[in-house]
C-alpha cells in the first residue's frame, strides 16, 4: 500500500465481521514486496466447503487465474491463499511453479489436494514472485488462522488502497439465520470484465457448487461488473465465493432459482455492492463519488455500455473533479457508445436537476445549484435515452492529478 492519504470517501470504520462457521483466517508479513505490513493473507475452509468464481476477462491473465480457471471447475475448496505486492503476471514457467509450489505447500499443511487450494496475487507486474518467501512462512501462518481475523486479513490484500473494505450480511432460509461476510482490495485498474481487485465471500450455508455459480454471476454483472474507476481491465481480477456449509442447519437447496434463497440472494448482492462500491470509494485519486443511472436503452447491456461509456470518459470525469457543469460531456458520451440513443428526446439530470429535455437545454435552465451539487462528495448523473425501457447503473469516481501522482510512482 504506497503512502497515500485515506480517501476523503472512505467509510468511517472497518465493519465488524462476525465468525463464519468453518472459516479460519489470517495473515502475516511475508516480505513479497513491502516492508513493514502484512503482504500474505491465507484462510482455511472445513471439508465438504463449495466454491465458485468469476475471473478476469484480459487475454493477458496472471499464473493464479489461470490456476483458479482449472480448480474452479471442481467447485471445492480447503483453502485461500492471496499474496500482494506482486501479480506474478507474465512471469512465464516461474510463475506457473511459483503458483503450485504454494498450492502444494498449503495443501501439505491442511492435508487436502493441490486442487482444493485457490490461488490470487495482486501487484506489480512482470516481476518474478520470490515464492520461498511465501513457503517459508506458511506453516507459521496457518497456525495462527483464527475465525476472528477478517481485518488482519482484509489489511493484507491491499496495494494502492487507504482503507481495508469489508461487509457482512445475514439472511434467512428456511427460517435458519445464515452469514455472508466479504473483503476485498481495489483501487486503481478498475473497470468490468471483472474490475487491480480480488474480493473474497464467505457463507456458512450449505450450498452446491452449482447453486453458488447461479448466484454468483448475476450478482457480480450487477456489482462488480458495474463499477469503473480508470477503464482498465485488471490481469489479477479475482471474485470468489466460499460456502462452507457449517451454520445452523437448513433444507436441501438444489437450485438457484429456490424461492427460499430470496433473502439470500439479495444479501448476496447487497454485500458484494457494498464492496464494490467501496473500491470506487477508494479510486485512485478520488474525491467524489459518481452514480450514473441510464434509462429508457434498447436493453439492460444497451443501457450498462452507455453509463461505462459517460463513466469512463476522461472529460466527463475531470468536469466533475472541477466541478464544472459541462454538461455536453455527457451528451458527447452517451453519442460516442454506440448504442440506439434518440438525440431529440435526449434527457439529462444532474443532482435530480432537470438538464435537458427533448434534445435541448431545458427553458430557463439555471446551472448554478447544478454547480453547487457538484461541489459535493456524492454526484448523481441520471440520463434517459429515449429508445426503449432498458435501465443500469455504474458507479465511478472522478479523476484529480492524485490518480497521476499514484500511478506515476507506483513501482517506485
Amino acid at each position: 500500500m504506497v503512502d497515500t492519504p485515506r480517501s476523503p470517501l472512505a467509510p468511517a470504520r472497518f465493519p465488524t465481521l462476525p465468525p463464519v462457521a468453518g472459516v479460519r483466517l489470517g495473515s502475516m508479513a511475508a516480505g513479497i514486496r513491502y516492508r513493514g505490513r502484512t503482504d500474505l493473507m491465507m484462510a482455511a475452509f472445513e471439508r465438504g466447503t463449495t466454491v465458485a468464481g468469476v475471473l478476469t476477462q484480459n487475454r493477458m491473465p496472471g499464473a493464479p487465474v489461470d490456476w483458479c480457471r482449472r480448480q474452479l471447475a471442481h467447485g471445492r475448496a480447503r483453502a485461500l491463499v492471496v499474496k500482494s505486492g506482486n501479480a506474478n503476471v507474465f512471469t512465464g514457467r516461474a510463475g506457473v511453479a511459483a503458483v503450485e509450489a504454494t498450492a502444494a505447500a498449503t495443501a501439505d499443511l491442511i492435508g487436502c489436494k493441490k486442487g482444493d487450494v485457490l490461488i490470487a496475487s495482486t501487484g506489480v507486474i512482470g516481476e518474478p514472485l520470490p515464492v520461498e518467501r511465501v513457503t517459508r512462512i506458511l506453516p507459521k501462518l496457518y497456525g495462527r488462522l483464527t475465525d476472528k481475523a477478517w481485518r488482519k486479513a482484509a489489511d493484507a490484500i491491499l496495494t494502492t488502497d487507504t482503507f481495508a473494505k469489508g461487509a457482512t450480511r445475514t439472511a434467512e432460509i428456511d427460517g435458519k439465520t445464515v452469514t455472508i461476510n466479504g473483503i476485498a482490495k481495489g483501487s486503481g485498474m478498475i473497470a468490468p470484465d471483472m474490475a487491480t481487485m480480488l474480493a473474497f465471500f464467505f457463507t456458512d450455508a450449505k450450498l452446491p457448487t452449482a447453486v453458488l455459480r447461479d448466484l454468483l454471476k448475476p450478482a457480480n454483472e450487477r456489482s462488480f461488473n458495474s463499477i469503473t474507476v480508470d477503464g482498465d481491465t485488471s490481469t489479477s481480477d479475482t471474485v470468489l465465493l466460499f460456502a462452507t456449509g457449517k451454520g445452523p442447519r437448513h433444507g436441501k437447496v438444489e437450485t438457484a432459482g429456490d424461492p427460499r434463497l430470496k433473502a439470500f440472494r439479495a444479501a448476496l448482492l447487497d454485500c458484494m455492492t457494498d464492496l464494490a462500491q467501496q473500491i470506487v470509494r477508494d479510486g485512485e485519486g478520488a474525491g467524489k463519488f459518481v452514480s450514473i443511472t441510464v434509462t429508457g436503452a434498447a436493453s439492460t447491456a444497451a443501457a450498462r455500455r452507455i453509463g461505462l461509456t459517460v463513466a469512463n470518459s476522461p472529460l466527463v470525469k475531470t468536469a466533475i473533479a472541477g466541478a464544472d457543469a459541462n454538461w455536453g460531456r455527457i451528451v458527447m458520451a452517451v453519442g460516442k457508445a454506440g448504442e440506439r440513443a434518440d438525440r431529440d428526446r435526449l434527457a439529462i439530470r444532474i443532482g435530480g436537476h432537470e438538464v435537458t429535455r427533448d434534445g435541448l437545454a431545458v427553458p430557463g435552465y439555471d446551472e448554478a445549484p447544478v454547480v453547487r451539487h457538484m461541489q459535493g462528495r456524492e454526484i448523481e448523473i441520471a440520463v434517459d435515452v429515449g429508445v426503449a425501457g432498458g435501465a443500469a447503473t455504474i458507479w465511478t469516481c472522478d479523476l484529480t492529478h492524485g490518480y497521476i501522482d499514484i500511478n506515476a510512482d507506483y513501482r517506485s
